[in-house]
């Protein structure tokens, strides 16, 4: 059914990519980053959710064809269907069948709940690609509401002190959950250019979200007491200076790890991820019924291991492009 190949995860029945590598003639897109949707295919095929960012991402000349989730399309010798992934709008994996043969591609996923997107949805298969970028033990994520009020009191306490408050976090998915989670009548919320083109796509998209002021079209004074939402790579950068005195801080699953703050140089570090966590994984993997796992992206090793011990048949996949990795400067600013 499925085979992985110098472009990309390739299935030969129907003559098809799943979030190709390198520019292919057709590929089924599970989402919108820039590790999972490259440019330089001759068409694609996405969910009807994800139009607006995929072509905000691609380009408005490419060739893109759309369905709803579960809506089934006969490829070659293969029914495919997308189902929500909950990664972030728009996310979907993939569903293959081949004579009553079932296969799942994930792409990225969570199953936290998310206002901005679709919920995850498990699909019974008899293989599951799965990612793994948090897959270990350490990594259980607290509840969503108890991040966003420590995120809240926070920037109501540097408010009542007349400072800025920098949040950084990817442009595309995280950013418009911060701005769907936090308290809007604390103060206004700004944002980064990659983020605002991002929270318009959103908006176009039928998603509602708090309004939000672009940085640029802003003086400096107007700053003091608001939100400013940023992509990770501006940090320390002489961008976050025209805001005077201000706190920093940035959402990531990344944050979980003691020290991690530290090492980014922010005030303070929330544990906000839309990937799955360790329990998320092993829930998820063990609603699909999968008896073969394949695993990418990510901890690989740890989780094929765990789940090999449990009698399953399990293998890790090697990719050509990470997903959310802190330090990728060039993709930050867009992702």
């Amino acid at each position: 059914m499925l085979e992985l190949t110098e472009r990309g995860l390739y299935c030969p029945l129907g003559e098809f990519y799943i979030d190709p590598w390198r520019g292919v003639r057709r590929a089924l897109i599970t989402h919108a980053h820039g590790d999972h949707a490259r440019s330089g295919s001759e068409s694609y095929l996405t969910v009807n959710a994800g139009l607006r960012l995929l072509r905000t991402r691609l380009g408005t000349e490419v060739t893109i064809e759309t369905k709803g989730y579960g809506e089934s399309i006969t490829i070659g010798d293969v029914a495919v269907s997308f189902h929500p992934a909950g990664h972030i709008l728009g996310s979907a994996q993939v569903r293959l069948e081949h004579h009553g043969e079932v296969w799942v591609v994930s792409g990225d996923y969570k199953t936290a709940t998310d206002p901005t997107c679709d919920p995850f949805v498990p699909v019974r298969c008899h293989g599951f690609i799965t990612e793994a970028t948090f897959g270990l033990p350490i990594y259980r994520w607290p509840p969503a509401d108890k991040v966003f009020a420590e995120i809240n009191n926070w920037w109501r306490r540097n408010a009542s002190e007349g400072r800025a408050t920098v949040l950084f976090g990817y442009a595309l998915g995280k950013a418009q959950r911060l701005v769907a989670g936090v308290d809007p009548s604390i103060g206004p919320i700004f944002t980064h250019g990659a983020v605002e083109h991002m929270m318009q796509a959103y908006r176009a998209s039928g998603v509602s979200l708090p309004d939000t002021r672009y940085v640029m079209k802003e003086s400096r004074k107007a700053f003091a007491g608001g939100l400013i939402l940023a992509p990770p790579g501006t940090n320390g950068s002489s961008w976050v200076r025209r805001f005077g005195d201000f706190s920093s801080g940035l959402a990531s699953g990344w944050m979980q790890v003691r020290g991690a703050r530290r090492r980014r140089a922010v005030d303070r570090g929330f544990v906000l991820s839309d990937h799955a966590d360790w329990s998320g994984l092993l829930n998820a993997i063990r609603a699909t019924g999968a008896e073969t796992v394949w695993v990418t992206h990510g901890y690989t090793a740890p989780l094929v291991r765990w789940l090999c011990e449990q009698g399953l048949n399990s293998r890790g996949l090697e990719t050509l492009f990470e997903g959310e990795q802190l330090d990728s400067v060039p993709e930050e600013t867009l992702d």
